[in-house]
């Protein structure tokens, strides 16, 4: 986030009090969302990377997906908190604060957008099928989350529980 868009966001936002919704950019809201997606996306690729790859079941892949984008997603957040000197417990509190919807929407959309592309989930690594599926899948995660995040951090929810530990 800016400096600009930083202070556009009240004290009471931060405090997670609300604030309106005219105080929250989609500026602001699509950098939260692309933070999220950054762990997100790790978690989500390397999960059909390694599912596809070992020949896992489709619904056991999609589950290792999704605990994956949950760690990288938690873990992204924790260490840039535990950078203002918070502990270890704390820094995962704040990134379950900040990222458990985001991070669940994500999923929601990413991983039904990959089985709703008729045999995604059969193709292999070396196919652009595989690929091209979870980009579209991760694009459209995005463009669904930016809104919700954006509600979120008009809150003080969500990414906006973060900004008081940078």
């Amino acid at each position: 986030m800016d400096t600009h868009e930083h202070r556009q966001m009240s004290g009471n936002e931060h405090a997670g009090h609300g604030g309106g919704h005219g105080t929250t950019t989609w500026s602001m809201a699509a950098q939260a969302t692309l933070h999220c997606l950054t762990g997100c996306a790790i978690g989500e690729v390397l999960g059909m990377v390694i599912g596809t790859a070992a020949g896992f079941h489709n619904a056991t892949t999609i589950v290792l997906s999704i605990v994956l984008a949950f760690v990288f997603g938690y873990a992204l957040t924790m260490r840039g908190v535990m950078k203002s000197g918070l502990t270890l417990a704390a820094a995962f509190k704040v990134a379950l604060a900040a990222d458990t919807v985001s991070i669940a929407v994500m999923e929601v959309i990413d991983n039904t957008v990959v089985v709703a592309i008729p045999r995604a989930m059969d193709a292999q690594l070396n196919q652009w099928l595989f690929w091209g599926s979870l980009a579209l899948s991760l694009a459209l995660a995005f463009v669904v989350t930016t809104p919700v995040n954006r509600w979120m951090i008009s809150r003080g929810l969500g990414h906006a529980v973060v900004h008081g530990h940078h």
